[in-house]
C-alpha cells in the first residue's frame, strides 16, 4: 500500500518562509492563464513515487529546454469556468467555444512533440497523454471561425445563406438610401446613413423634416437634426430585421451544437486541459530552474538534507530583479546538513545569515516535495520530508493578548504536537525574549523533545548552553556563521562543527556606538565569557586558515587538471593533423599505384603476346623495377621467389609483440597493418609511436607494432613458403589466415575501396556487394573491404559464401586487428 504524505507547508511555515513569493516567480514564467493559476498554487505530490515522478518531468523540461527544444506552450486563455457551465449544460459564447478549441489544437501540438521524442522524456509523454479523438473536435471548433474570432460562414450552410441574403438586401437598402438623399440633398444635414434604434436613417434639417417622408427615430443634442427613417425603405428595414433575427438563431442554434459537442468529450477535454497546465508548469521550471542555475539533487527517503552550495533562491530571484543576470557571487553558498533526530545548533553575529541558511533549508526540502530543483552544487542529497515546521520571526498579537513570547511558545507547543519521524523543524532564536538562563533551558529542553520524537532540527541561537550541548552528545552539532574582525563585518559562509561567536560588541562597534560605552560593556563581561569568546575566535580563525589552504590546494589541482587538459587536447589536435597529412599522402600513394598498374598491365600484355628473348627479357624487368620503386614500400621488387619467401616469412614468422619499453628511436620493426617494414622516427606519449614504412609516416600504438622475425627457411634450409607456387594463382579462403599469399599487394583502405554493408537486408547486402565488386573490376581496384559487421554471423556467411563463389576474387580473408577484425571481409580481386 502506497503511504499518502500529509501538506508538508503549514500557513506558519508557507509565510516564515515566503513560499508564495517563489510561486510567484514560477508563475511568471508561464506562458499560459491556465498554467499560472496552478503554478501559483501548485501542490505539493502526496507520494513518493510522485514525488520522483515530479522531478522526472521537470527533468526532462529542462534538458529540452537545455538542447533548443522547449515544451510546445503558448498563451492560452483559462477555460475552467467554461468547462463548467458546458457541464452544466449550458451553452458557451463564442469566445468560450474558441478559446476551448485552441486549447485543443495546443494539446494536439503537445502530444505529437511528446510523442516524437518518446524515449527521451518518458515521464513528461506519460503525464502530457491526451486523448487523440480530440482532434477531430479541435477541427470542428476552428472550422467553425474565422481567425478573428467571429463564427464563419462555413459553420453551417443555412449560416451561410442566411448570411447572404442579409447582406444582399442590406446592400439593395443602402443603395436605395443613396437614391433619396441625392433626391433631397437640399434638406439634409449631411449626406451619410447611420443607425438609431436599430433602423437605418439619415440627418434631416429639423426645419424641412415636413418636407421629407418617413420615420423619426433619434435627434441630434442641439435639436438642429433629425434621423429619420425614410418611409421608401421601411418595409426593406422589416426585411433586414427578420434577416437578422433568423441569422442569430442559426447562430445559437450552432453555439449549441458545439458546446454539445464539448460536453460529449467533457472528461477528455478536462484532461486535455488539465495536461496543458501541466506542461506549462514543467515548462516554467525548466525556465527558473536555468535562471537560478538549479540542479535536481539525488532523491532519498530518509529524512535528512545534505547541500552543497546551497543558496537561498529567493535571494537569487532577487539579484536578478536588481542586476539583470543573476550574479551568483552576490548569494554565499553554504554546505548544509541535516538528519532526523539530529539538531543543527547555527550561532554567530546578527544579520550574519543565521536565518538565511535556515530558510535555505527549508525551501529546499519543499521544492523538492513540489517537484522542482533546488539551489545547490551537483552531488547533494535531500530527503523526502513530510512536514516541514517552523517559527521564524515575531508572531506578537494584540488581538489575542499575546506577547512576542507568548506567541512563540504557542508556536513551539504546536510543533511539539507535529513532529515526528520525517519533520524538518526550523527554529529561529529559540526561546528567546524571556530571562536568558530560564530561555537556555527551556530551548534545550525543547531540542532534546524534538529529537527525541525523530525531528531534523535546525535552530539559531546565541545561547552559549546550546553551542555546548554539541560537546557531550553526538545528536547535536555546531555551525556557526563567520565575522570578519579585520573588517568588523559577517562573511556569511557557514562552517559546520564550530560554533560562532556572537561578536555583539564588534557589531555594536561597527553601527557607531561609542567606543566608550563598548569599553564599559567589556568590563561587564564575566572571565568566562570572555574565555568562551576567545576559544571561540581561535577556533574560527584555525578553520579560516584551513579553509584558505584547502582553497589553494584546490586552486592547484584545478590548475594541474587544467594544463593536462591542454595537453591532451594538443595532442589529439595533432594525431588529427598527422592522420589529415597521411590521408592525403595515402590519396597520392593509391593514384601512383593506380598508374603503376597500367604500365604493368602492358608489360604483362608483352609478355603474353610474344616470346620473350634475353634483351627484351631484361628490358622488362628493369620496367618492372621503375614500376615498382614508385609504389613499393622500399625500393625496387626482388625477384618474384625472393617477394614470395619474404611474404611468407613475415606473414608467420614476425608475430612476436613488441615490449612497449624496448622501443627506441631508429630501430626496425614491421607494421601489420601496412604489412611493411618501418623505421621508429619518434616515442609520443600515451605509449603511441611515429614510424615511416617506405613513403607513409604513421602515428600507432605501441600494441600494433611487432617484432621483426627470423626467416626459418633460411634457418634450416628446409622449410617452404607456405603462399602460392610461381604461376598457380593463390586459393580462396574463409576467415582470418596467419599470413596473407604471396604476391598480393598491402590491403590500405579508402573510401572508394570499401562497401558498407550493415543494417541492410541480406538479399539488398549481396546485390549491393556484387554491383560493388562489378565496380571495382571495371575501375581497376585490386583491394576491396566489405564491412558487414558482426550481428548474427548470417550476413557475414552470406557474403563470404558470395566471394567463394564470384570469379572476379582471387583470395579473401577476415579483416585482422586494426583492420575491423571479424566485422570486416577483405577481398583481392583478379
Amino acid at each position: 500500500m502506497t503511504e499518502t504524505l500529509r501538506d508538508p507547508c503549514p500557513s506558519k511555515t508557507k509565510n516564515d518562509l515566503e513560499w508564495d513569493r517563489l510561486l510567484e516567480a514560477l508563475a511568471h514564467r508561464c506562458a499560459s492563464a491556465m498554467g499560472r493559476s496552478l503554478a501559483k498554487a501548485l501542490p505539493f505530490a502526496s507520494t513518493r513515487s510522485d514525488v520522483r515522478r515530479a522531478l522526472d518531468e521537470a527533468r526532462e523540461a529542462t534538458e529540452l529546454l537545455s538542447n533548443g527544444e522547449p515544451l510546445p506552450v503558448s498563451e492560452l486563455a483559462e477555460v475552467d469556468d467554461a468547462m463548467g457551465r458546458v457541464s452544466a449544460a449550458g451553452v458557451l459564447a463564442p469566445l468560450e467555444i474558441r478559446d476551448i478549441g485552441r486549447a485543443l489544437e495546443a494539446a494536439r501540438v503537445l502530444r505529437r512533440f511528446l510523442g516524437a521524442r518518446r524515449s527521451r522524456v518518458p515521464a513528461l509523454y506519460e503525464a502530457c497523454a491526451t486523448d487523440p479523438t480530440l482532434d477531430t473536435l479541435a477541427d470542428e471548433l476552428a472550422g467553425a471561425f474565422d481567425p478573428d474570432g467571429t463564427l464563419s460562414d462555413k459553420a453551417s450552410p443555412r449560416l451561410r445563406e442566411l448570411r447572404g441574403e442579409y447582406h444582399a438586401a442590406r446592400q439593395r437598402m443602402l443603395s436605395r438610401l443613396e437614391e433619396l438623399m441625392t433626391r433631397y440633398e437640399a434638406i439634409l444635414q449631411d449626406r451619410f446613413v447611420t443607425e438609431r434604434e436599430g433602423r437605418y436613417v439619415v440627418p434631416v434639417r429639423s426645419d424641412a423634416h415636413e418636407r421629407f417622408p418617413g420615420i423619426v427615430h433619434a435627434t441630434s443634442a442641439s435639436g438642429a437634426t433629425l434621423f429619420v427613417e425614410p418611409r421608401a425603405v421601411i418595409p426593406m428595414g422589416n426585411r433586414l430585421k427578420v434577416l437578422e433575427a433568423e441569422v442569430q438563431r442559426e447562430e445559437i442554434a450552432i453555439y449549441t451544437q458545439l458546446s454539445n459537442r464539448i460536453g460529449e468529450m467533457m472528461a477528455s477535454v478536462i484532461g486535455a486541459v488539465h495536461a496543458l497546465a501541466r506542461a506549462d508548469v514543467r515548462a516554467a521550471i525548466a525556465r527558473l530552474a536555468q535562471d537560478l542555475h538549479l540542479t535536481f539533487p539525488d532523491v532519498t527517503d530518509e529524512a535528512r538534507l545534505e547541500l552543497h552550495g546551497a543558496r537561498h533562491p529567493l535571494l537569487l530571484l532577487d539579484s536578478i530583479v536588481e542586476r539583470g543576470p543573476v550574479r551568483f557571487e552576490s548569494v554565499v553558498p553554504s554546505d548544509l546538513s541535516i538528519a532526523a533526530r539530529h539538531a543543527m545548533v547555527v550561532s554567530g553575529p546578527n544579520a550574519g545569515g543565521k536565518t538565511v541558511a535556515l530558510k535555505t533549508m527549508g525551501l529546499s526540502a519543499l521544492m523538492v516535495r513540489a517537484g522542482m530543483p533546488v539551489p545547490c552544487a551537483e552531488g547533494s542529497k535531500v530527503g523526502i520530508f513530510e512536514i516541514v515546521l517552523s517559527d521564524v520571526g515575531d508572531d506578537q498579537s494584540l488581538t489575542k493578548s499575546l506577547s512576542t513570547f507568548s506567541a512563540h511558545v504557542s508556536n513551539l507547543a504546536r510543533i511539539l504536537d507535529d513532529t515526528h519521524q520525517g519533520a524538518l523543524v526550523l527554529l529561529d532564536e529559540l526561546a528567546g525574549g524571556t530571562d536568558p538562563r530560564e530561555g537556555e533551558a527551556l530551548a534545550a529542553g525543547m531540542l532534546d523533545s524534538l529529537t527525541a520524537r525523530g525531528g531534523a532540527v535546525v535552530v539559531t541561537t546565541h545561547y552559549e548552553g546550546l553551542k555546548a550541548l554539541a560537546l557531550a552528545d553526538d545528536r547535536f552539532v555546531n555551525a556557526s556563521m563567520g565575522f570578519d574582525l579585520g573588517t568588523m563585518s559577517p562573511t556569511f559562509r557557514l562552517a559546520q562543527g564550530v560554533p560562532g561567536s556572537s561578536s555583539a560588541l564588534a557589531v555594536a562597534r561597527r553601527f557607531g556606538l561609542p567606543i566608550t560605552v563598548i569599553e564599559r560593556a567589556e568590563k561587564f563581561l564575566t572571565r568566562e565569557d570572555v574565555q568562551f569568546e576567545s576559544v571561540v575566535r581561535k577556533l574560527n580563525d584555525e578553520r579560516a586558515a584551513l579553509e584558505l589552504a584547502r582553497a589553494a590546494a584546490t586552486r592547484r589541482e584545478n590548475e594541474a587538471a587544467e594544463q593536462k587538459h591542454a595537453l591532451d587536447v594538443e595532442l589529439r589536435n595533432a594525431r588529427d593533423r598527422e592522420q589529415r597529412h597521411l590521408s592525403k599522402e595515402a590519396e597520392a600513394l593509391l593514384a601512383a599505384v593506380r598508374r603503376a598498374r597500367e604500365e604493368l598491365r602492358e608489360v604483362q600484355a608483352r609478355i603474353r603476346s610474344k616470346k620473350l628473348d634475353a634483351a627484351s627479357a631484361k628490358e622488362a624487368e628493369r620496367m618492372l623495377d621503375r614500376v615498382a620503386s614508385r609504389f613499393a614500400m622500399g625500393g625496387e621488387l626482388e625477384p618474384l621467389t625472393k617477394t614470395a619467401a619474404r611474404a611468407g616469412a613475415a606473414g608467420e614468422d614476425t608475430v612476436a609483440v613488441v615490449d612497449a619499453s624496448t622501443l627506441k628511436k631508429g630501430m626496425r620493426v614491421w607494421v601489420p597493418r601496412v604489412r611493411a617494414e618501418a623505421e621508429i622516427l619518434d616515442l609520443l606519449p600515451d605509449a603511441t609511436v611515429r614510424v615511416q614504412a617506405g613513403a607513409m609516416k604513421l602515428v600507432l600504438d605501441a600494441g600494433e607494432i611487432r617484432q621483426l622475425g627470423t626467416r626459418r627457411d633460411e634457418a634450416d634450409g628446409k622449410r617452404k613458403p607456405t603462399t602460392a607456387r610461381p604461376g598457380e594463382a593463390p586459393r580462396k579462403a574463409e576467415g582470418a589466415a596467419p599470413g596473407d599469399p604471396a604476391g598480393l599487394e598491402a590491403p590500405l583502405q579508402t573510401n572508394d575501396n570499401t562497401c558498407d554493408l550493415r543494417g541492410l537486408r541480406t538479399d539488398d547486402a549481396l546485390s549491393l556487394a556484387v554491383t560493388f565488386l562489378d565496380r571495382s573490376i571495371n575501375e581497376s581496384r585490386r583491394v576491396c573491404f566489405l564491412v558487414h559487421g558482426h550481428g548474427t554471423g548470417a550476413l557475414k556467411d552470406a557474403i563470404r559464401r558470395e566471394l567463394k563463389a564470384s570469379p572476379y576474387v582471387r583470395y579473401f580473408r577476415a579483416g585482422r586487428p586494426g583492420e575491423g577484425g571479424d566485422g570486416v571481409t577483405i577481398a583481392w580481386l583478379t
